[in-house]
């Protein structure tokens, strides 16, 4: 009873301590009433509170501390940083008055006739009375003469005097000399674990209460300053007085685990693309199949039709002469079919029709078996009836084809799908007096530059290195950028920006710009699905990639993947088609071309031109580079543009007539020459034209002025009259203002140019006005079509991501087993290692999604695919590496370090810190080169964990992330330990400078970091592009 009213006054007397403590003490304790009840809670065993109430013959309350000296004890402390072993002079203890209770674990009473109000914060009580050894329980500090409770996870006894070395054991102070009946008392301070851990409950011990201490049995472990003993997930793992538990083993199960069920995952999506490629193989295979079928018959049907047709009007012949010789001959068509449907509007289709009865007019046919129709595109829906109808168009076309050749192709496809075609609109530019000059350094890059692009023809740009032909095209497809445009271009006779059509203009970069991890036909398919109109059913657009796959000759490698540096793929004249079926796939109206035949062989430039002249006859507006065509390539174009040096048009025309024109101008072809070689030669200043009177190559553009009719510019004629005193160098013009200009001034100009190629291409790529009257799919859609395009390439990664895994297991188990958690710092050593590591691993893995890709994306971008679909779908699929990377590297780190926070807790911080770093590797992976990008990741985690740990509670340090996720980690960790760590917990976070309050807020920063470097990468990505 009495050690229950004694407990109740010691309850009341460390909660009020608590209450004033609790306000200073807030960056540590988060919850004073639930801290403090942790720590000093007896009620369980209030024994040692009986054993000293019998000491003192009932005399504690007079020896306990009050509030006032309790705070003066911790003032004290940790004014010295907890390195003093005493407190400050006192009213009991100073320099004056000195007695034996305010030795070490010593302590006195204040007597029975002074009343002492244990709550009373403000005055020391005179304490020298009856001093003696203080009680198992407490401790009594050097410098006051009152005794403070030990708190739980504390083991204080009483000490005996080790006579070998004159210490105190189990504590370290010495009785004072010349005082034989001095003895050892009881413990002299709580302190953090690095001033001294005498107090503490040894590790592989527990202590239930402060005076008890019990070997910890086996299949537990305990730690140091536990109270009850831990059970091990594992019984061996544990023998008797053991720490900590051995629980790798369930690390390597963790890993085993995931690994197993990332194979399944990996396996099951493979498995499941495989099956539904050959599933789509086979009804692909079985449609291409039915239709050749179909194809034979409708064939072997009509030739037996005029069969028939010959032998009937055979046997009318033979009886009209026999009949009437005098009669003349006439052969009459059979007109029945016609007079049935004489009474209708006749269409084309109508009208091949009633050709099948009149095979000699030789303008068609058209054979229909059985009286039902095939359904159309928008009436497929399953995948066999999508293939059965595309290859079905398909096989009819290439009969149209071959038996009507005076029809145009659109004419085929209108006879094949019974109906009239809704043609693609036709785009002519016309441009007059076209000038390009640079902003900043003022150099022209095109001059003067008439003419006209005719929609249905193929026009080939020839000239010499640095003629201007790639600019030219880019001028033309509103890409120019950086220049300042001089002159008209004219839409269909309009003043239209070709910006507002560039949803149907389709432009093939010299680069073959192809995913490598993705099949030729996973290449066409995404690229018609994201370009062409949201109206067109599925059907279509498989028809319109067929289409594309059949002209070019893709048919045997529409399954393989394209291949990069690392893998192959296939071959280089392969790549070349895909990288113009990209374009073709979209239907356009224009479509321009940089080099498509430039390391093609001979066969493959036919191909593909072939398949561009069947473009033609569509309406489209085809202009492509050329260098050094064959002959035969050569007469296949409709059109000529040959520039010479400078930007400047030596002729723009028919092919047919160029060598007219410069017959005219004595520039004859000599035998078994290549006209467009020689021409180039001749630009070049290789070969001097081989004419009667001498030709100035300089005066070629000119010419071709005058010859049209066109205004010569001054500076032009003025050149030309000039040219031959200007390489003789010397005269009047050769002084001191001829050195050009400065160096600043020329680097001033080459800003100026980057700037407003910046401005430029921001321009053309942001949302205009779209006069191409094509819907494409909206941003959801689109991100759908990304989404399942990544996931492909991510899962053909696979191989790359199990690395990631591997050096981020391994990472995990170096660090884990060579930065054990320290009591002392709560594992901030390890932590600070672990932020390094993952930092730069996470980082270096994030930058592969952007750095790699940054050309495709430029390419998609500029023919108006969205940039927020991409780097959303980019973001979603790197989700999964962020859930996943964490897991991997806490199942080493976790079970090889076993830090006292939970997993659980250890996984949030981690998760967030790599969503954090992602976003960082995505902006480096945009802004910079892929070298600097890797040195950046690598360097930058280490630079600000210096920063963090080393200038802290500065601005500088808040503002790096390290310093959050550290924190977090600590807080995390430190949250476990309470009771006796207390004063370690408050000394090495205020040391930190961090506060156990901001675990929520640091792992909102930590989010809020990731999200502000994705708008930063998504900006970037937006704005700057490749020069």
């Amino acid at each position: 009873m009495v050690a229950g009213m004694m407990n109740e006054r010691l309850k009341a007397l460390t909660t009020s301590f608590a209450q004033q403590m609790g306000r200073e003490f807030h960056y540590c304790i988060k919850n004073m009433d639930q801290e403090w009840n942790t720590a000093y809670n007896f009620s369980n065993d209030p024994t040692f509170l009986t054993n000293c109430m019998k000491k003192t013959d009932g005399d504690l309350p007079q020896r306990v501390c009050t509030a006032a000296e309790m705070k003066f004890y911790f003032e004290s402390f940790l004014e010295g940083n907890g390195r003093k072993n005493y407190v400050k002079p006192n009213k009991n203890c100073n320099l004056t008055s000195w007695i034996d209770g305010c030795e070490p674990g010593w302590s006195c009473s204040a007597g029975k006739d002074q009343d002492v109000n244990l709550k009373d914060a403000v005055n020391i009580p005179s304490r020298t009375l009856d001093c003696q050894g203080c009680c198992a329980g407490f401790f009594c500090p050097h410098g006051l003469t009152c005794m403070i409770p030990c708190p739980l996870g504390a083991y204080c006894p009483e000490s005996t005097l080790n006579k070998t070395t004159g210490v105190c054991d189990p504590y370290h102070y010495q009785p004072p000399a010349g005082k034989p009946n001095h003895t050892c008392g009881g413990a002299d301070r709580w302190a953090d674990v690095v001033s001294t851990d005498d107090v503490f409950c040894p590790p592989g011990y527990y202590c239930p209460s402060t005076i008890q201490k019990f070997d910890c049995s086996s299949g537990f472990y305990c730690r140091k300053g536990s109270t009850t003993e831990t059970k091990c997930f594992h019984k061996g793992s544990c023998p008797p007085n053991s720490a900590n538990q051995d629980i790798t083993i369930f690390g390597a199960l963790l890993v085993g685990a995931l690994s197993l069920v990332l194979l399944i995952i990996y396996n099951f999506s493979g498995q499941l693309l495989i099956n539904r490629e050959k599933k789509q193989a086979k009804s692909r295979e079985a449609a291409a199949r039915h239709a050749r079928e179909t194809a034979a018959a409708r064939e072997r049907w009509k030739t037996a039709k005029d069969v028939a047709k010959k032998h009937a009007a055979g046997l009318q012949s033979s009886l009209s002469r026999t009949f009437s010789r005098k009669k003349t001959l006439r052969t009459q068509p059979d007109d029945g079919p016609s007079n049935e449907s004489g009474g209708k509007k006749e269409s084309l289709t109508d009208m091949v029709r009633s050709l099948d009865d009149n095979p000699e007019k030789g303008e068609g046919f058209h054979v229909q078996i059985g009286e039902k129709k095939k359904p159309r595109g928008k009436h497929a829906h399953t995948q066999s009836q999508i293939f059965k109808y595309a290859y079905g168009q398909i096989e009819k076309e290439k009969a149209m084809e071959n038996e009507t050749k005076n029809l145009t192709f659109s004419g085929v496809i209108s006879m094949a799908t019974e109906d009239d075609l809704m043609k693609r609109p036709t785009i002519e530019i016309a441009f007059k007096d076209l000038t390009l000059t640079l902003k900043g350094s003022k150099k022209k890059l095109l001059r003067s530059v008439t003419g006209k692009l005719m929609a249905g023809r193929v026009a080939a740009v020839m000239g010499p290195s640095g003629a201007g032909k790639t600019t030219f095209l880019s001028a033309i497809a509103g890409k120019a950028t950086g220049c300042q445009t001089t002159g008209m271009i004219l839409i269909n006779g309009k003043m239209e920006p070709i910006r507002a059509y560039k949803k149907i203009i389709g432009f093939v970069p010299q680069d073959d710009v192809v995913h490598g991890n993705l099949t030729v036909q996973e290449n066409l398919w995404f690229s018609a699905r994201c370009r062409l109109s949201a109206d067109m059913s599925k059907a279509d657009k498989v028809l319109v990639v067929e289409r594309v796959i059949e002209s070019l000759g893709l048919q045997a490698v529409r399954d393989s993947l394209v291949g990069t540096v690392e893998q192959r793929g296939i071959s280089g004249g392969q790549r070349k088609r895909v990288n113009v079926g990209l374009e073709m796939v979209m239907e356009p109206s224009v479509l321009i071309l940089d080099e498509p035949t430039s390391g093609l062989d001979s066969a493959s430039s036919l191909l593909l031109l072939r398949a561009l002249r069947r473009e033609a006859l569509e309406g489209v507006n085809i202009s492509m580079v050329v260098h050094q065509p064959s002959y035969t390539l050569y007469r296949m174009f409709d059109d000529l543009i040959l520039l010479a040096k400078g930007g400047m048009t030596v002729y723009h025309g028919p092919v047919k007539k160029v060598e007219e024109y410069f017959s005219g101008l004595g520039i004859v072809v000599p035998d078994r020459v290549n006209p467009p070689d020689y021409y180039i030669d001749i630009l070049e200043g290789i070969v001097k034209p081989n004419a009667k009177e001498p030709v100035n190559v300089k005066d070629l553009p000119i010419r071709w002025m005058l010859h049209n009719g066109y205004e010569v510019p001054r500076d032009m004629l003025q050149s030309s009259s000039d040219s031959e005193s200007s390489f003789r160098g010397g005269g009047s013009h050769a002084s001191g203002d001829d050195t050009g200009p400065s160096i600043a001034g020329e680097v001033w100009g080459n800003v100026k140019d980057i700037v407003g190629q910046k401005k430029d291409e921001y321009d053309y790529n942001k949302t205009s006005e779209n006069l191409s009257n094509r819907r494409t799919p909206g941003i959801l859609r689109q991100y759908k079509y990304y989404l399942g395009r990544c996931g492909k390439q991510r899962l053909r990664e696979a191989r790359i991501q199990g690395v990631d895994y591997l050096i981020l297991g391994l990472a995990g188990i170096c660090l884990g087993t060579l930065a054990k958690v320290s009591d002392e710092t709560f594992g901030a050593l390890g932590y600070t290692y672990t932020v390094i590591a993952v930092s730069l691993l996470c980082k270096i893995g994030a930058l592969r999604s952007f750095s790699l890709e940054k050309i495709h994306y430029w390419r998609e971008r500029a023919s108006g695919m969205s940039s927020l679909a991409y780097f959303l779908s980019k973001d979603t699929i790197d989700h999964f590496n962020t859930i996943v990377k964490p897991i991997v590297y806490l199942s080493m780190f976790y079970f090889f370090n076993n830090p006292r926070s939970s997993i659980w807790e250890n996984y949030v911080v981690l998760l967030a810190l790599v969503y954090c770093v992602t976003g960082m590797g995505y902006t480096f992976a945009i802004f910079f080169q892929p070298g600097s990008a890797q040195l950046w990741s690598a360097l930058l985690p280490v630079v600000l964990t210096l920063i963090a740990t080393q200038q802290k509670d500065t601005i500088v340090a808040n503002l790096c992330y390290t310093k959050w996720a550290l924190e977090a980690f600590v807080i995390a960790n430190a949250q476990k330990y309470s009771g006796v760590w207390l004063i370690t917990r408050c000394g090495s976070l205020v040391k930190s400078g961090y506060d156990i309050n901001d675990k929520i807020l640091c792992i909102v920063v930590l989010v809020a970091n990731g999200m502000i470097f994705r708008c930063v990468a998504f900006f970037c990505m937006v704005i700057f592009q490749k020069h």
